[in-house]
């Protein structure tokens, strides 16, 4: 059998775009529509912000808000949706209360009109929020014996100190103390349309679905007050922390390095050093650590954005006996995409990666509108990806080596590793300057 050779790579095409439009009503909300035909359904995303919200109070809000409002109880609101085909979701998180729904396209209006009555009139049923606030409070106390869930929030402690980011998950007792009163001023004072932001993409044409949209929502108001973050800290690199998971039989290693937003000049170039990094599978971390060393099945490195600031984040699972050469080559492979330059070939095969990625992300309607949503905010809107296309296109060899070496360098990564300390303290104090997490598991 004869080996062939694989041929070059292809050039990226050009973004294809959808026409959007966008209004912003009398209350503040803004609309943004885009039409995608494909297939006869409609996505929507509300982004209201949520910043500052008493975390308890907003896990359980998210959790409730669905559960019924004056007009329609929880079975009946269900019904409603099931009607149109669709179905309504909410979640939380330290920046924003997003809900989400789909329906059949001739089902818009009433799934806005249902999204509608749910913003301005959830009533919090004392019923539903005891069953949820006891479910929520088992799923906390769950994830608390999950090494994934554990290092994320000892790096979280680490990188953001004082910061509200710094704990993104109520404890149990805590759920357990929230009651409907609570909710019910929490959405009256924060669920508002000022500054919030809904995304419609699907088989309806975009004018139209603006129309609906201020039909359906025009009348949602609140008098709430609206709450800014502070920026995060700076990283405080300073020693490995080490949180200690007695009887654990792998290491779960976790580094934070700060980032740009994706507004910065260097926004485009620090995607493609994060993924000639540790980005995708054909990246130096997965040919170190996975392929060449066999040390852990999926490492990877990815740039996280939040209102407040944005960060890379770096993660990998090993097994205990491996954690202090697995952490050694981690970092090694950060000073080595500081110190010496970026190939041509491995430039280009991230670059048609990323390229390629953002084509995927259009493809459907769901992933679309989530897309929106999130450009949205950043304060940015669709056609931004064009320019962000033709910046990954044109960045140069010398671009994204200066790049990493201004957020990729090891001596300003946050480093936290997870895992039985009886048995790795002794290797890694050999070879890092450690220190224990304060309460032993760092949350």
């Amino acid at each position: 059998m004869t080996l062939r050779e694989v041929p070059a790579l292809a050039a990226a095409r050009k973004l294809k775009l959808p026409k959007t439009a966008e209004r912003t009503l009398a209350n503040g909300l803004t609309v943004i529509a885009a039409r995608r035909p494909a297939v006869p359904l409609v996505e929507v995303r509300l982004r209201v912000p949520f910043a500052r919200t008493n975390v308890a109070r907003g896990m359980v809000l998210a959790e409730t808000m669905l559960s019924g409002t004056s007009e329609l109880s929880n079975v009946e609101l269900s019904t409603e949706l099931q009607r149109i085909g669709g179905g309504l979701t909410a979640a939380v998180d330290p920046d924003r209360l997003l809900l989400g729904g789909n329906a059949l396209s001739s089902g818009l209006g009433r799934l806005l009109d249902l999204l509608g009555l749910v913003l301005s009139d959830a009533t919090y049923p004392s019923g539903e929020v005891a069953a949820e606030r006891d479910r929520l409070a088992d799923q906390v106390r769950v994830a608390k014996t999950q090494p994934a869930y554990l290092a994320r929030a000892a790096l979280n402690h680490r990188m953001y100190g004082r910061h509200p980011y710094a704990r993104q998950t109520a404890e149990p007792e805590q759920l357990a103390a929230v009651r409907p009163a609570a909710l019910r001023s929490l959405h009256a004072e924060r669920v508002h349309p000022a500054g919030a932001i809904l995304v419609i993409v699907g088989d309806v044409p975009p004018a139209k679905a603006l129309d609906a949209a201020e039909a359906a929502l025009s009348t949602w108001n609140g008098g709430g007050k609206s709450v800014e973050l502070p920026a995060v800290p700076g990283i405080e690199p300073g020693p490995v922390t080490l949180a200690d998971r007695p009887g654990s039989v792998q290491s779960s290693l976790r580094i934070g390095l700060g980032a740009v937003g994706r507004t910065h000049p260097d926004h485009s170039a620090l995607q493609l050093a994060n993924l000639i990094y540790g980005g995708y599978f054909s990246s130096r971390l997965v040919e170190n650590i996975r392929e060449a060393k066999g040390y852990t099945y999926s490492p990877r490195s990815s740039i996280e954005h939040s209102a407040a600031g944005s960060s890379v984040v770096v993660s990998a699972d090993v097994a205990t006996e491996v954690t202090a050469p697995a952490l050694v080559e981690t970092w090694y492979e950060l000073g080595r995409l500081v110190s010496t330059p970026v190939g041509v070939d491995e430039l280009e095969q991230a670059r048609q990666y990323g390229v390629g990625t953002l084509q995927l992300s259009l493809a459907t309607q769901s992933g679309l509108a989530g897309l929106m949503s999130s450009l949205s905010g950043s304060g940015l809107r669709l056609d931004w990806l064009t320019g962000h296309a033709e910046r990954m296109a044109a960045a140069s060899v010398e671009a994204v080596t200066e790049v990493a070496e201004r957020y990729f360098a090891p001596a300003n990564a946050a480093t936290v590793v997870l895992g039985d300390a009886s048995v790795i303290e002794p290797s890694l104090t050999r070879l890092f300057p450690v220190t224990r997490a304060e309460n032993g598991h760092g949350e």
